[in-house]
């Protein structure tokens, strides 16, 4: 029997189970037999095909170019940057056996690139006019994590990570600043998801970074998802891998360095975001497909109205939306019912169902249906004249991103809570959202905050003026006005 078949469970019911649900019946992805990794079935390989290409438009518009370096780092330059090493340790997974041999030197499965990439611009770089180098691969990694979970989880995943090398401290600031705006502008802008964005505290920060900067989701159980990062590195990297230029006044200097990342994890984050109790809901600028069409069939019409879908679909790709073609399929199983097929397609959330039966077919008009609200609407076709109503179409999926947009927006809006209490705090964080509260700025505060509700602080919205603000765990003066809040 199909999966789709199957009834998903309720997303008002249990989220948990819905979005496994989804990912299996809607045949993203499934479990691999090693623990913690997945399998990307098409839809879902396809789905973050869509993500890779609408970033890397992005990435590429602010001048990087694409690279790749290998998967394995020598353990003597993973060890060069202390930090690095400490912070990521227990996630690094290591070889240390080739060709049935053990090796004279593990190997580390990349957890992130910085040390390898350090040696090769050490390299390459030796004059102010060799910057800046603006670098993006993208790759999978590896890091051992304990709990797992599709997409939001895994020990291998699928990202992109940028590298850039600078000559000055200022232009690195705005590298790290421009990404995190990239990454804001993917969210928010493409993927019609609600984010915060902002700078990380200490103990959050990247192993080995002096500032990091995240954009972070909230998802309908409370909990944050961080969607994607930016880090200013300074000199830190550089001084370990002594990368340095002769600058214009002949004098040797280290580099200032920055790094970011996307990984699949952002998907993960629209499943959950975007979604009703019958399945996902895609937004029209990631999904795979954009429309998908299903015939009606009955016997005596069959052949005729397949034939038609067939064309009718072809017309469809002919158009035009969001400035690209439109992405449109036709499903012709002759043995499924039109209600299975409907379920099936609303399962895997695409955006515009268009019924094509003998009536439609004598009209000339199909019906359009949008799949959040299920509101329906004709547009009209000619077959043998090869016209389509392209411009309807395109306002359908236009309408639907933006009503996508606002409800992120607005369900974000309605999960920060303005925290003065602690009582309240805990509440907040423990499955109700985001809450806005103060920090006296002391990494001690910030851990006790964590032993007693799990929560950490996700973003800072801005420093304060002492005295003005209390810390909502120490009563203390706030130096920081902080989103605070539990985290997948």
């Amino acid at each position: 029997m199909s999966t789709e078949a199957k009834q998903i469970t309720k997303k008002s019911v249990n989220l948990s189970e819905w979005y496994t649900d989804v990912i299996l019946r809607g045949e993203l992805a499934d479990y691999a037999p090693v623990r913690g990794c997945m399998v990307y079935r098409p839809y879902g390989y396809a789905l973050w095909e869509r993500v890779k290409t609408l970033l890397d438009r992005r990435i590429r518009a602010t001048g990087a170019e694409e690279v790749y370096y290998p998967l394995f780092i020598p353990r003597s330059l993973l060890q060069r940057e202390s930090e690095h090493v400490e912070g990521f340790s227990p996630q690094v997974a290591w070889v240390t056996i080739g060709g049935g041999e053990k090796l004279a030197e593990p190997l580390a499965i990349r957890p992130t690139s910085e040390a390898i990439i350090g040696v090769m611009w050490q390299k390459w770089i030796g004059s102010y006019r060799d910057l800046p180098v603006l670098h993006n691969q993208w790759c999978n990694v590896v890091r051992w994590e304990k709990a797992t979970r599709p997409f939001l989880r895994t020990l291998e995943f699928l990202w992109q990570e940028g590298h850039t090398a600078h000559r000055t401290e200022a232009d690195a600031r705005a590298e790290t600043e421009l990404m995190l705006e990239v990454y804001r502008a993917l969210a928010e802008d493409d993927l019609a998801m609600a984010v915060i964005a902002g700078p990380k505290s200490e103990s959050e920060r990247f192993a080995g970074a002096v500032e990091t900067f995240s954009i972070e989701a909230m998802m309908p159980d409370g909990k944050a998802l961080q969607s994607g990062t930016s880090h200013f590195l300074g000199q830190n990297f550089a001084r370990a891998f002594d990368v340095k230029f002769l600058d214009e006044d002949n004098i040797e200097k280290f580099v200032w360095t920055t790094s970011w990342g996307v990984s699949h994890r952002i998907v993960g984050g629209i499943i959950l975001m975007h979604g009703d109790d019958n399945g996902l809901i895609l937004p029209p600028l990631v999904a795979p497909y954009q429309v998908v069409v299903v015939p009606i069939l009955f016997e005596e019409t069959k052949a005729e109205t397949l034939r038609a879908a067939s064309r009718l679909t072809e017309l469809v790709g002919k158009g035009r939306a969001f400035d690209e073609p439109i992405r449109a399929t036709a499903d012709l199983d002759e043995a499924s019912t039109p209600g299975f097929k409907f379920t099936k397609w609303e399962v895997r959330g695409v955006p515009v169902r268009f019924e094509l039966g003998p009536k439609e077919l004598a009209n000339s008009r199909v019906v359009a249906v949008s799949r959040d609200t299920r509101a329906k609407r004709e547009l009209r076709f000619d077959l043998e004249a090869g016209t389509f109503d392209h411009e309807g179409l395109s306002e359908m999926l236009g309408e639907l991103h933006a009503r996508m947009r606002a409800r992120a927006r607005k369900e974000l809006e309605s999960r920060v809570f303005q925290i003065d209490g602690f009582d309240e705090f805990s509440e907040v964080v423990a499955g109700r959202g985001f809450a806005l509260a103060g920090w006296d700025g002391r990494p001690e505060t910030e851990a006790a905050v964590k032993e007693a509700t799990a929560a950490t602080i996700r973003v800072l919205k801005s420093r304060v003026d002492s005295g003005k603000l209390k810390s909502v765990y120490s009563g203390d003066s706030a130096s920081y006005l902080a989103y605070w809040g539990q985290s997948y």
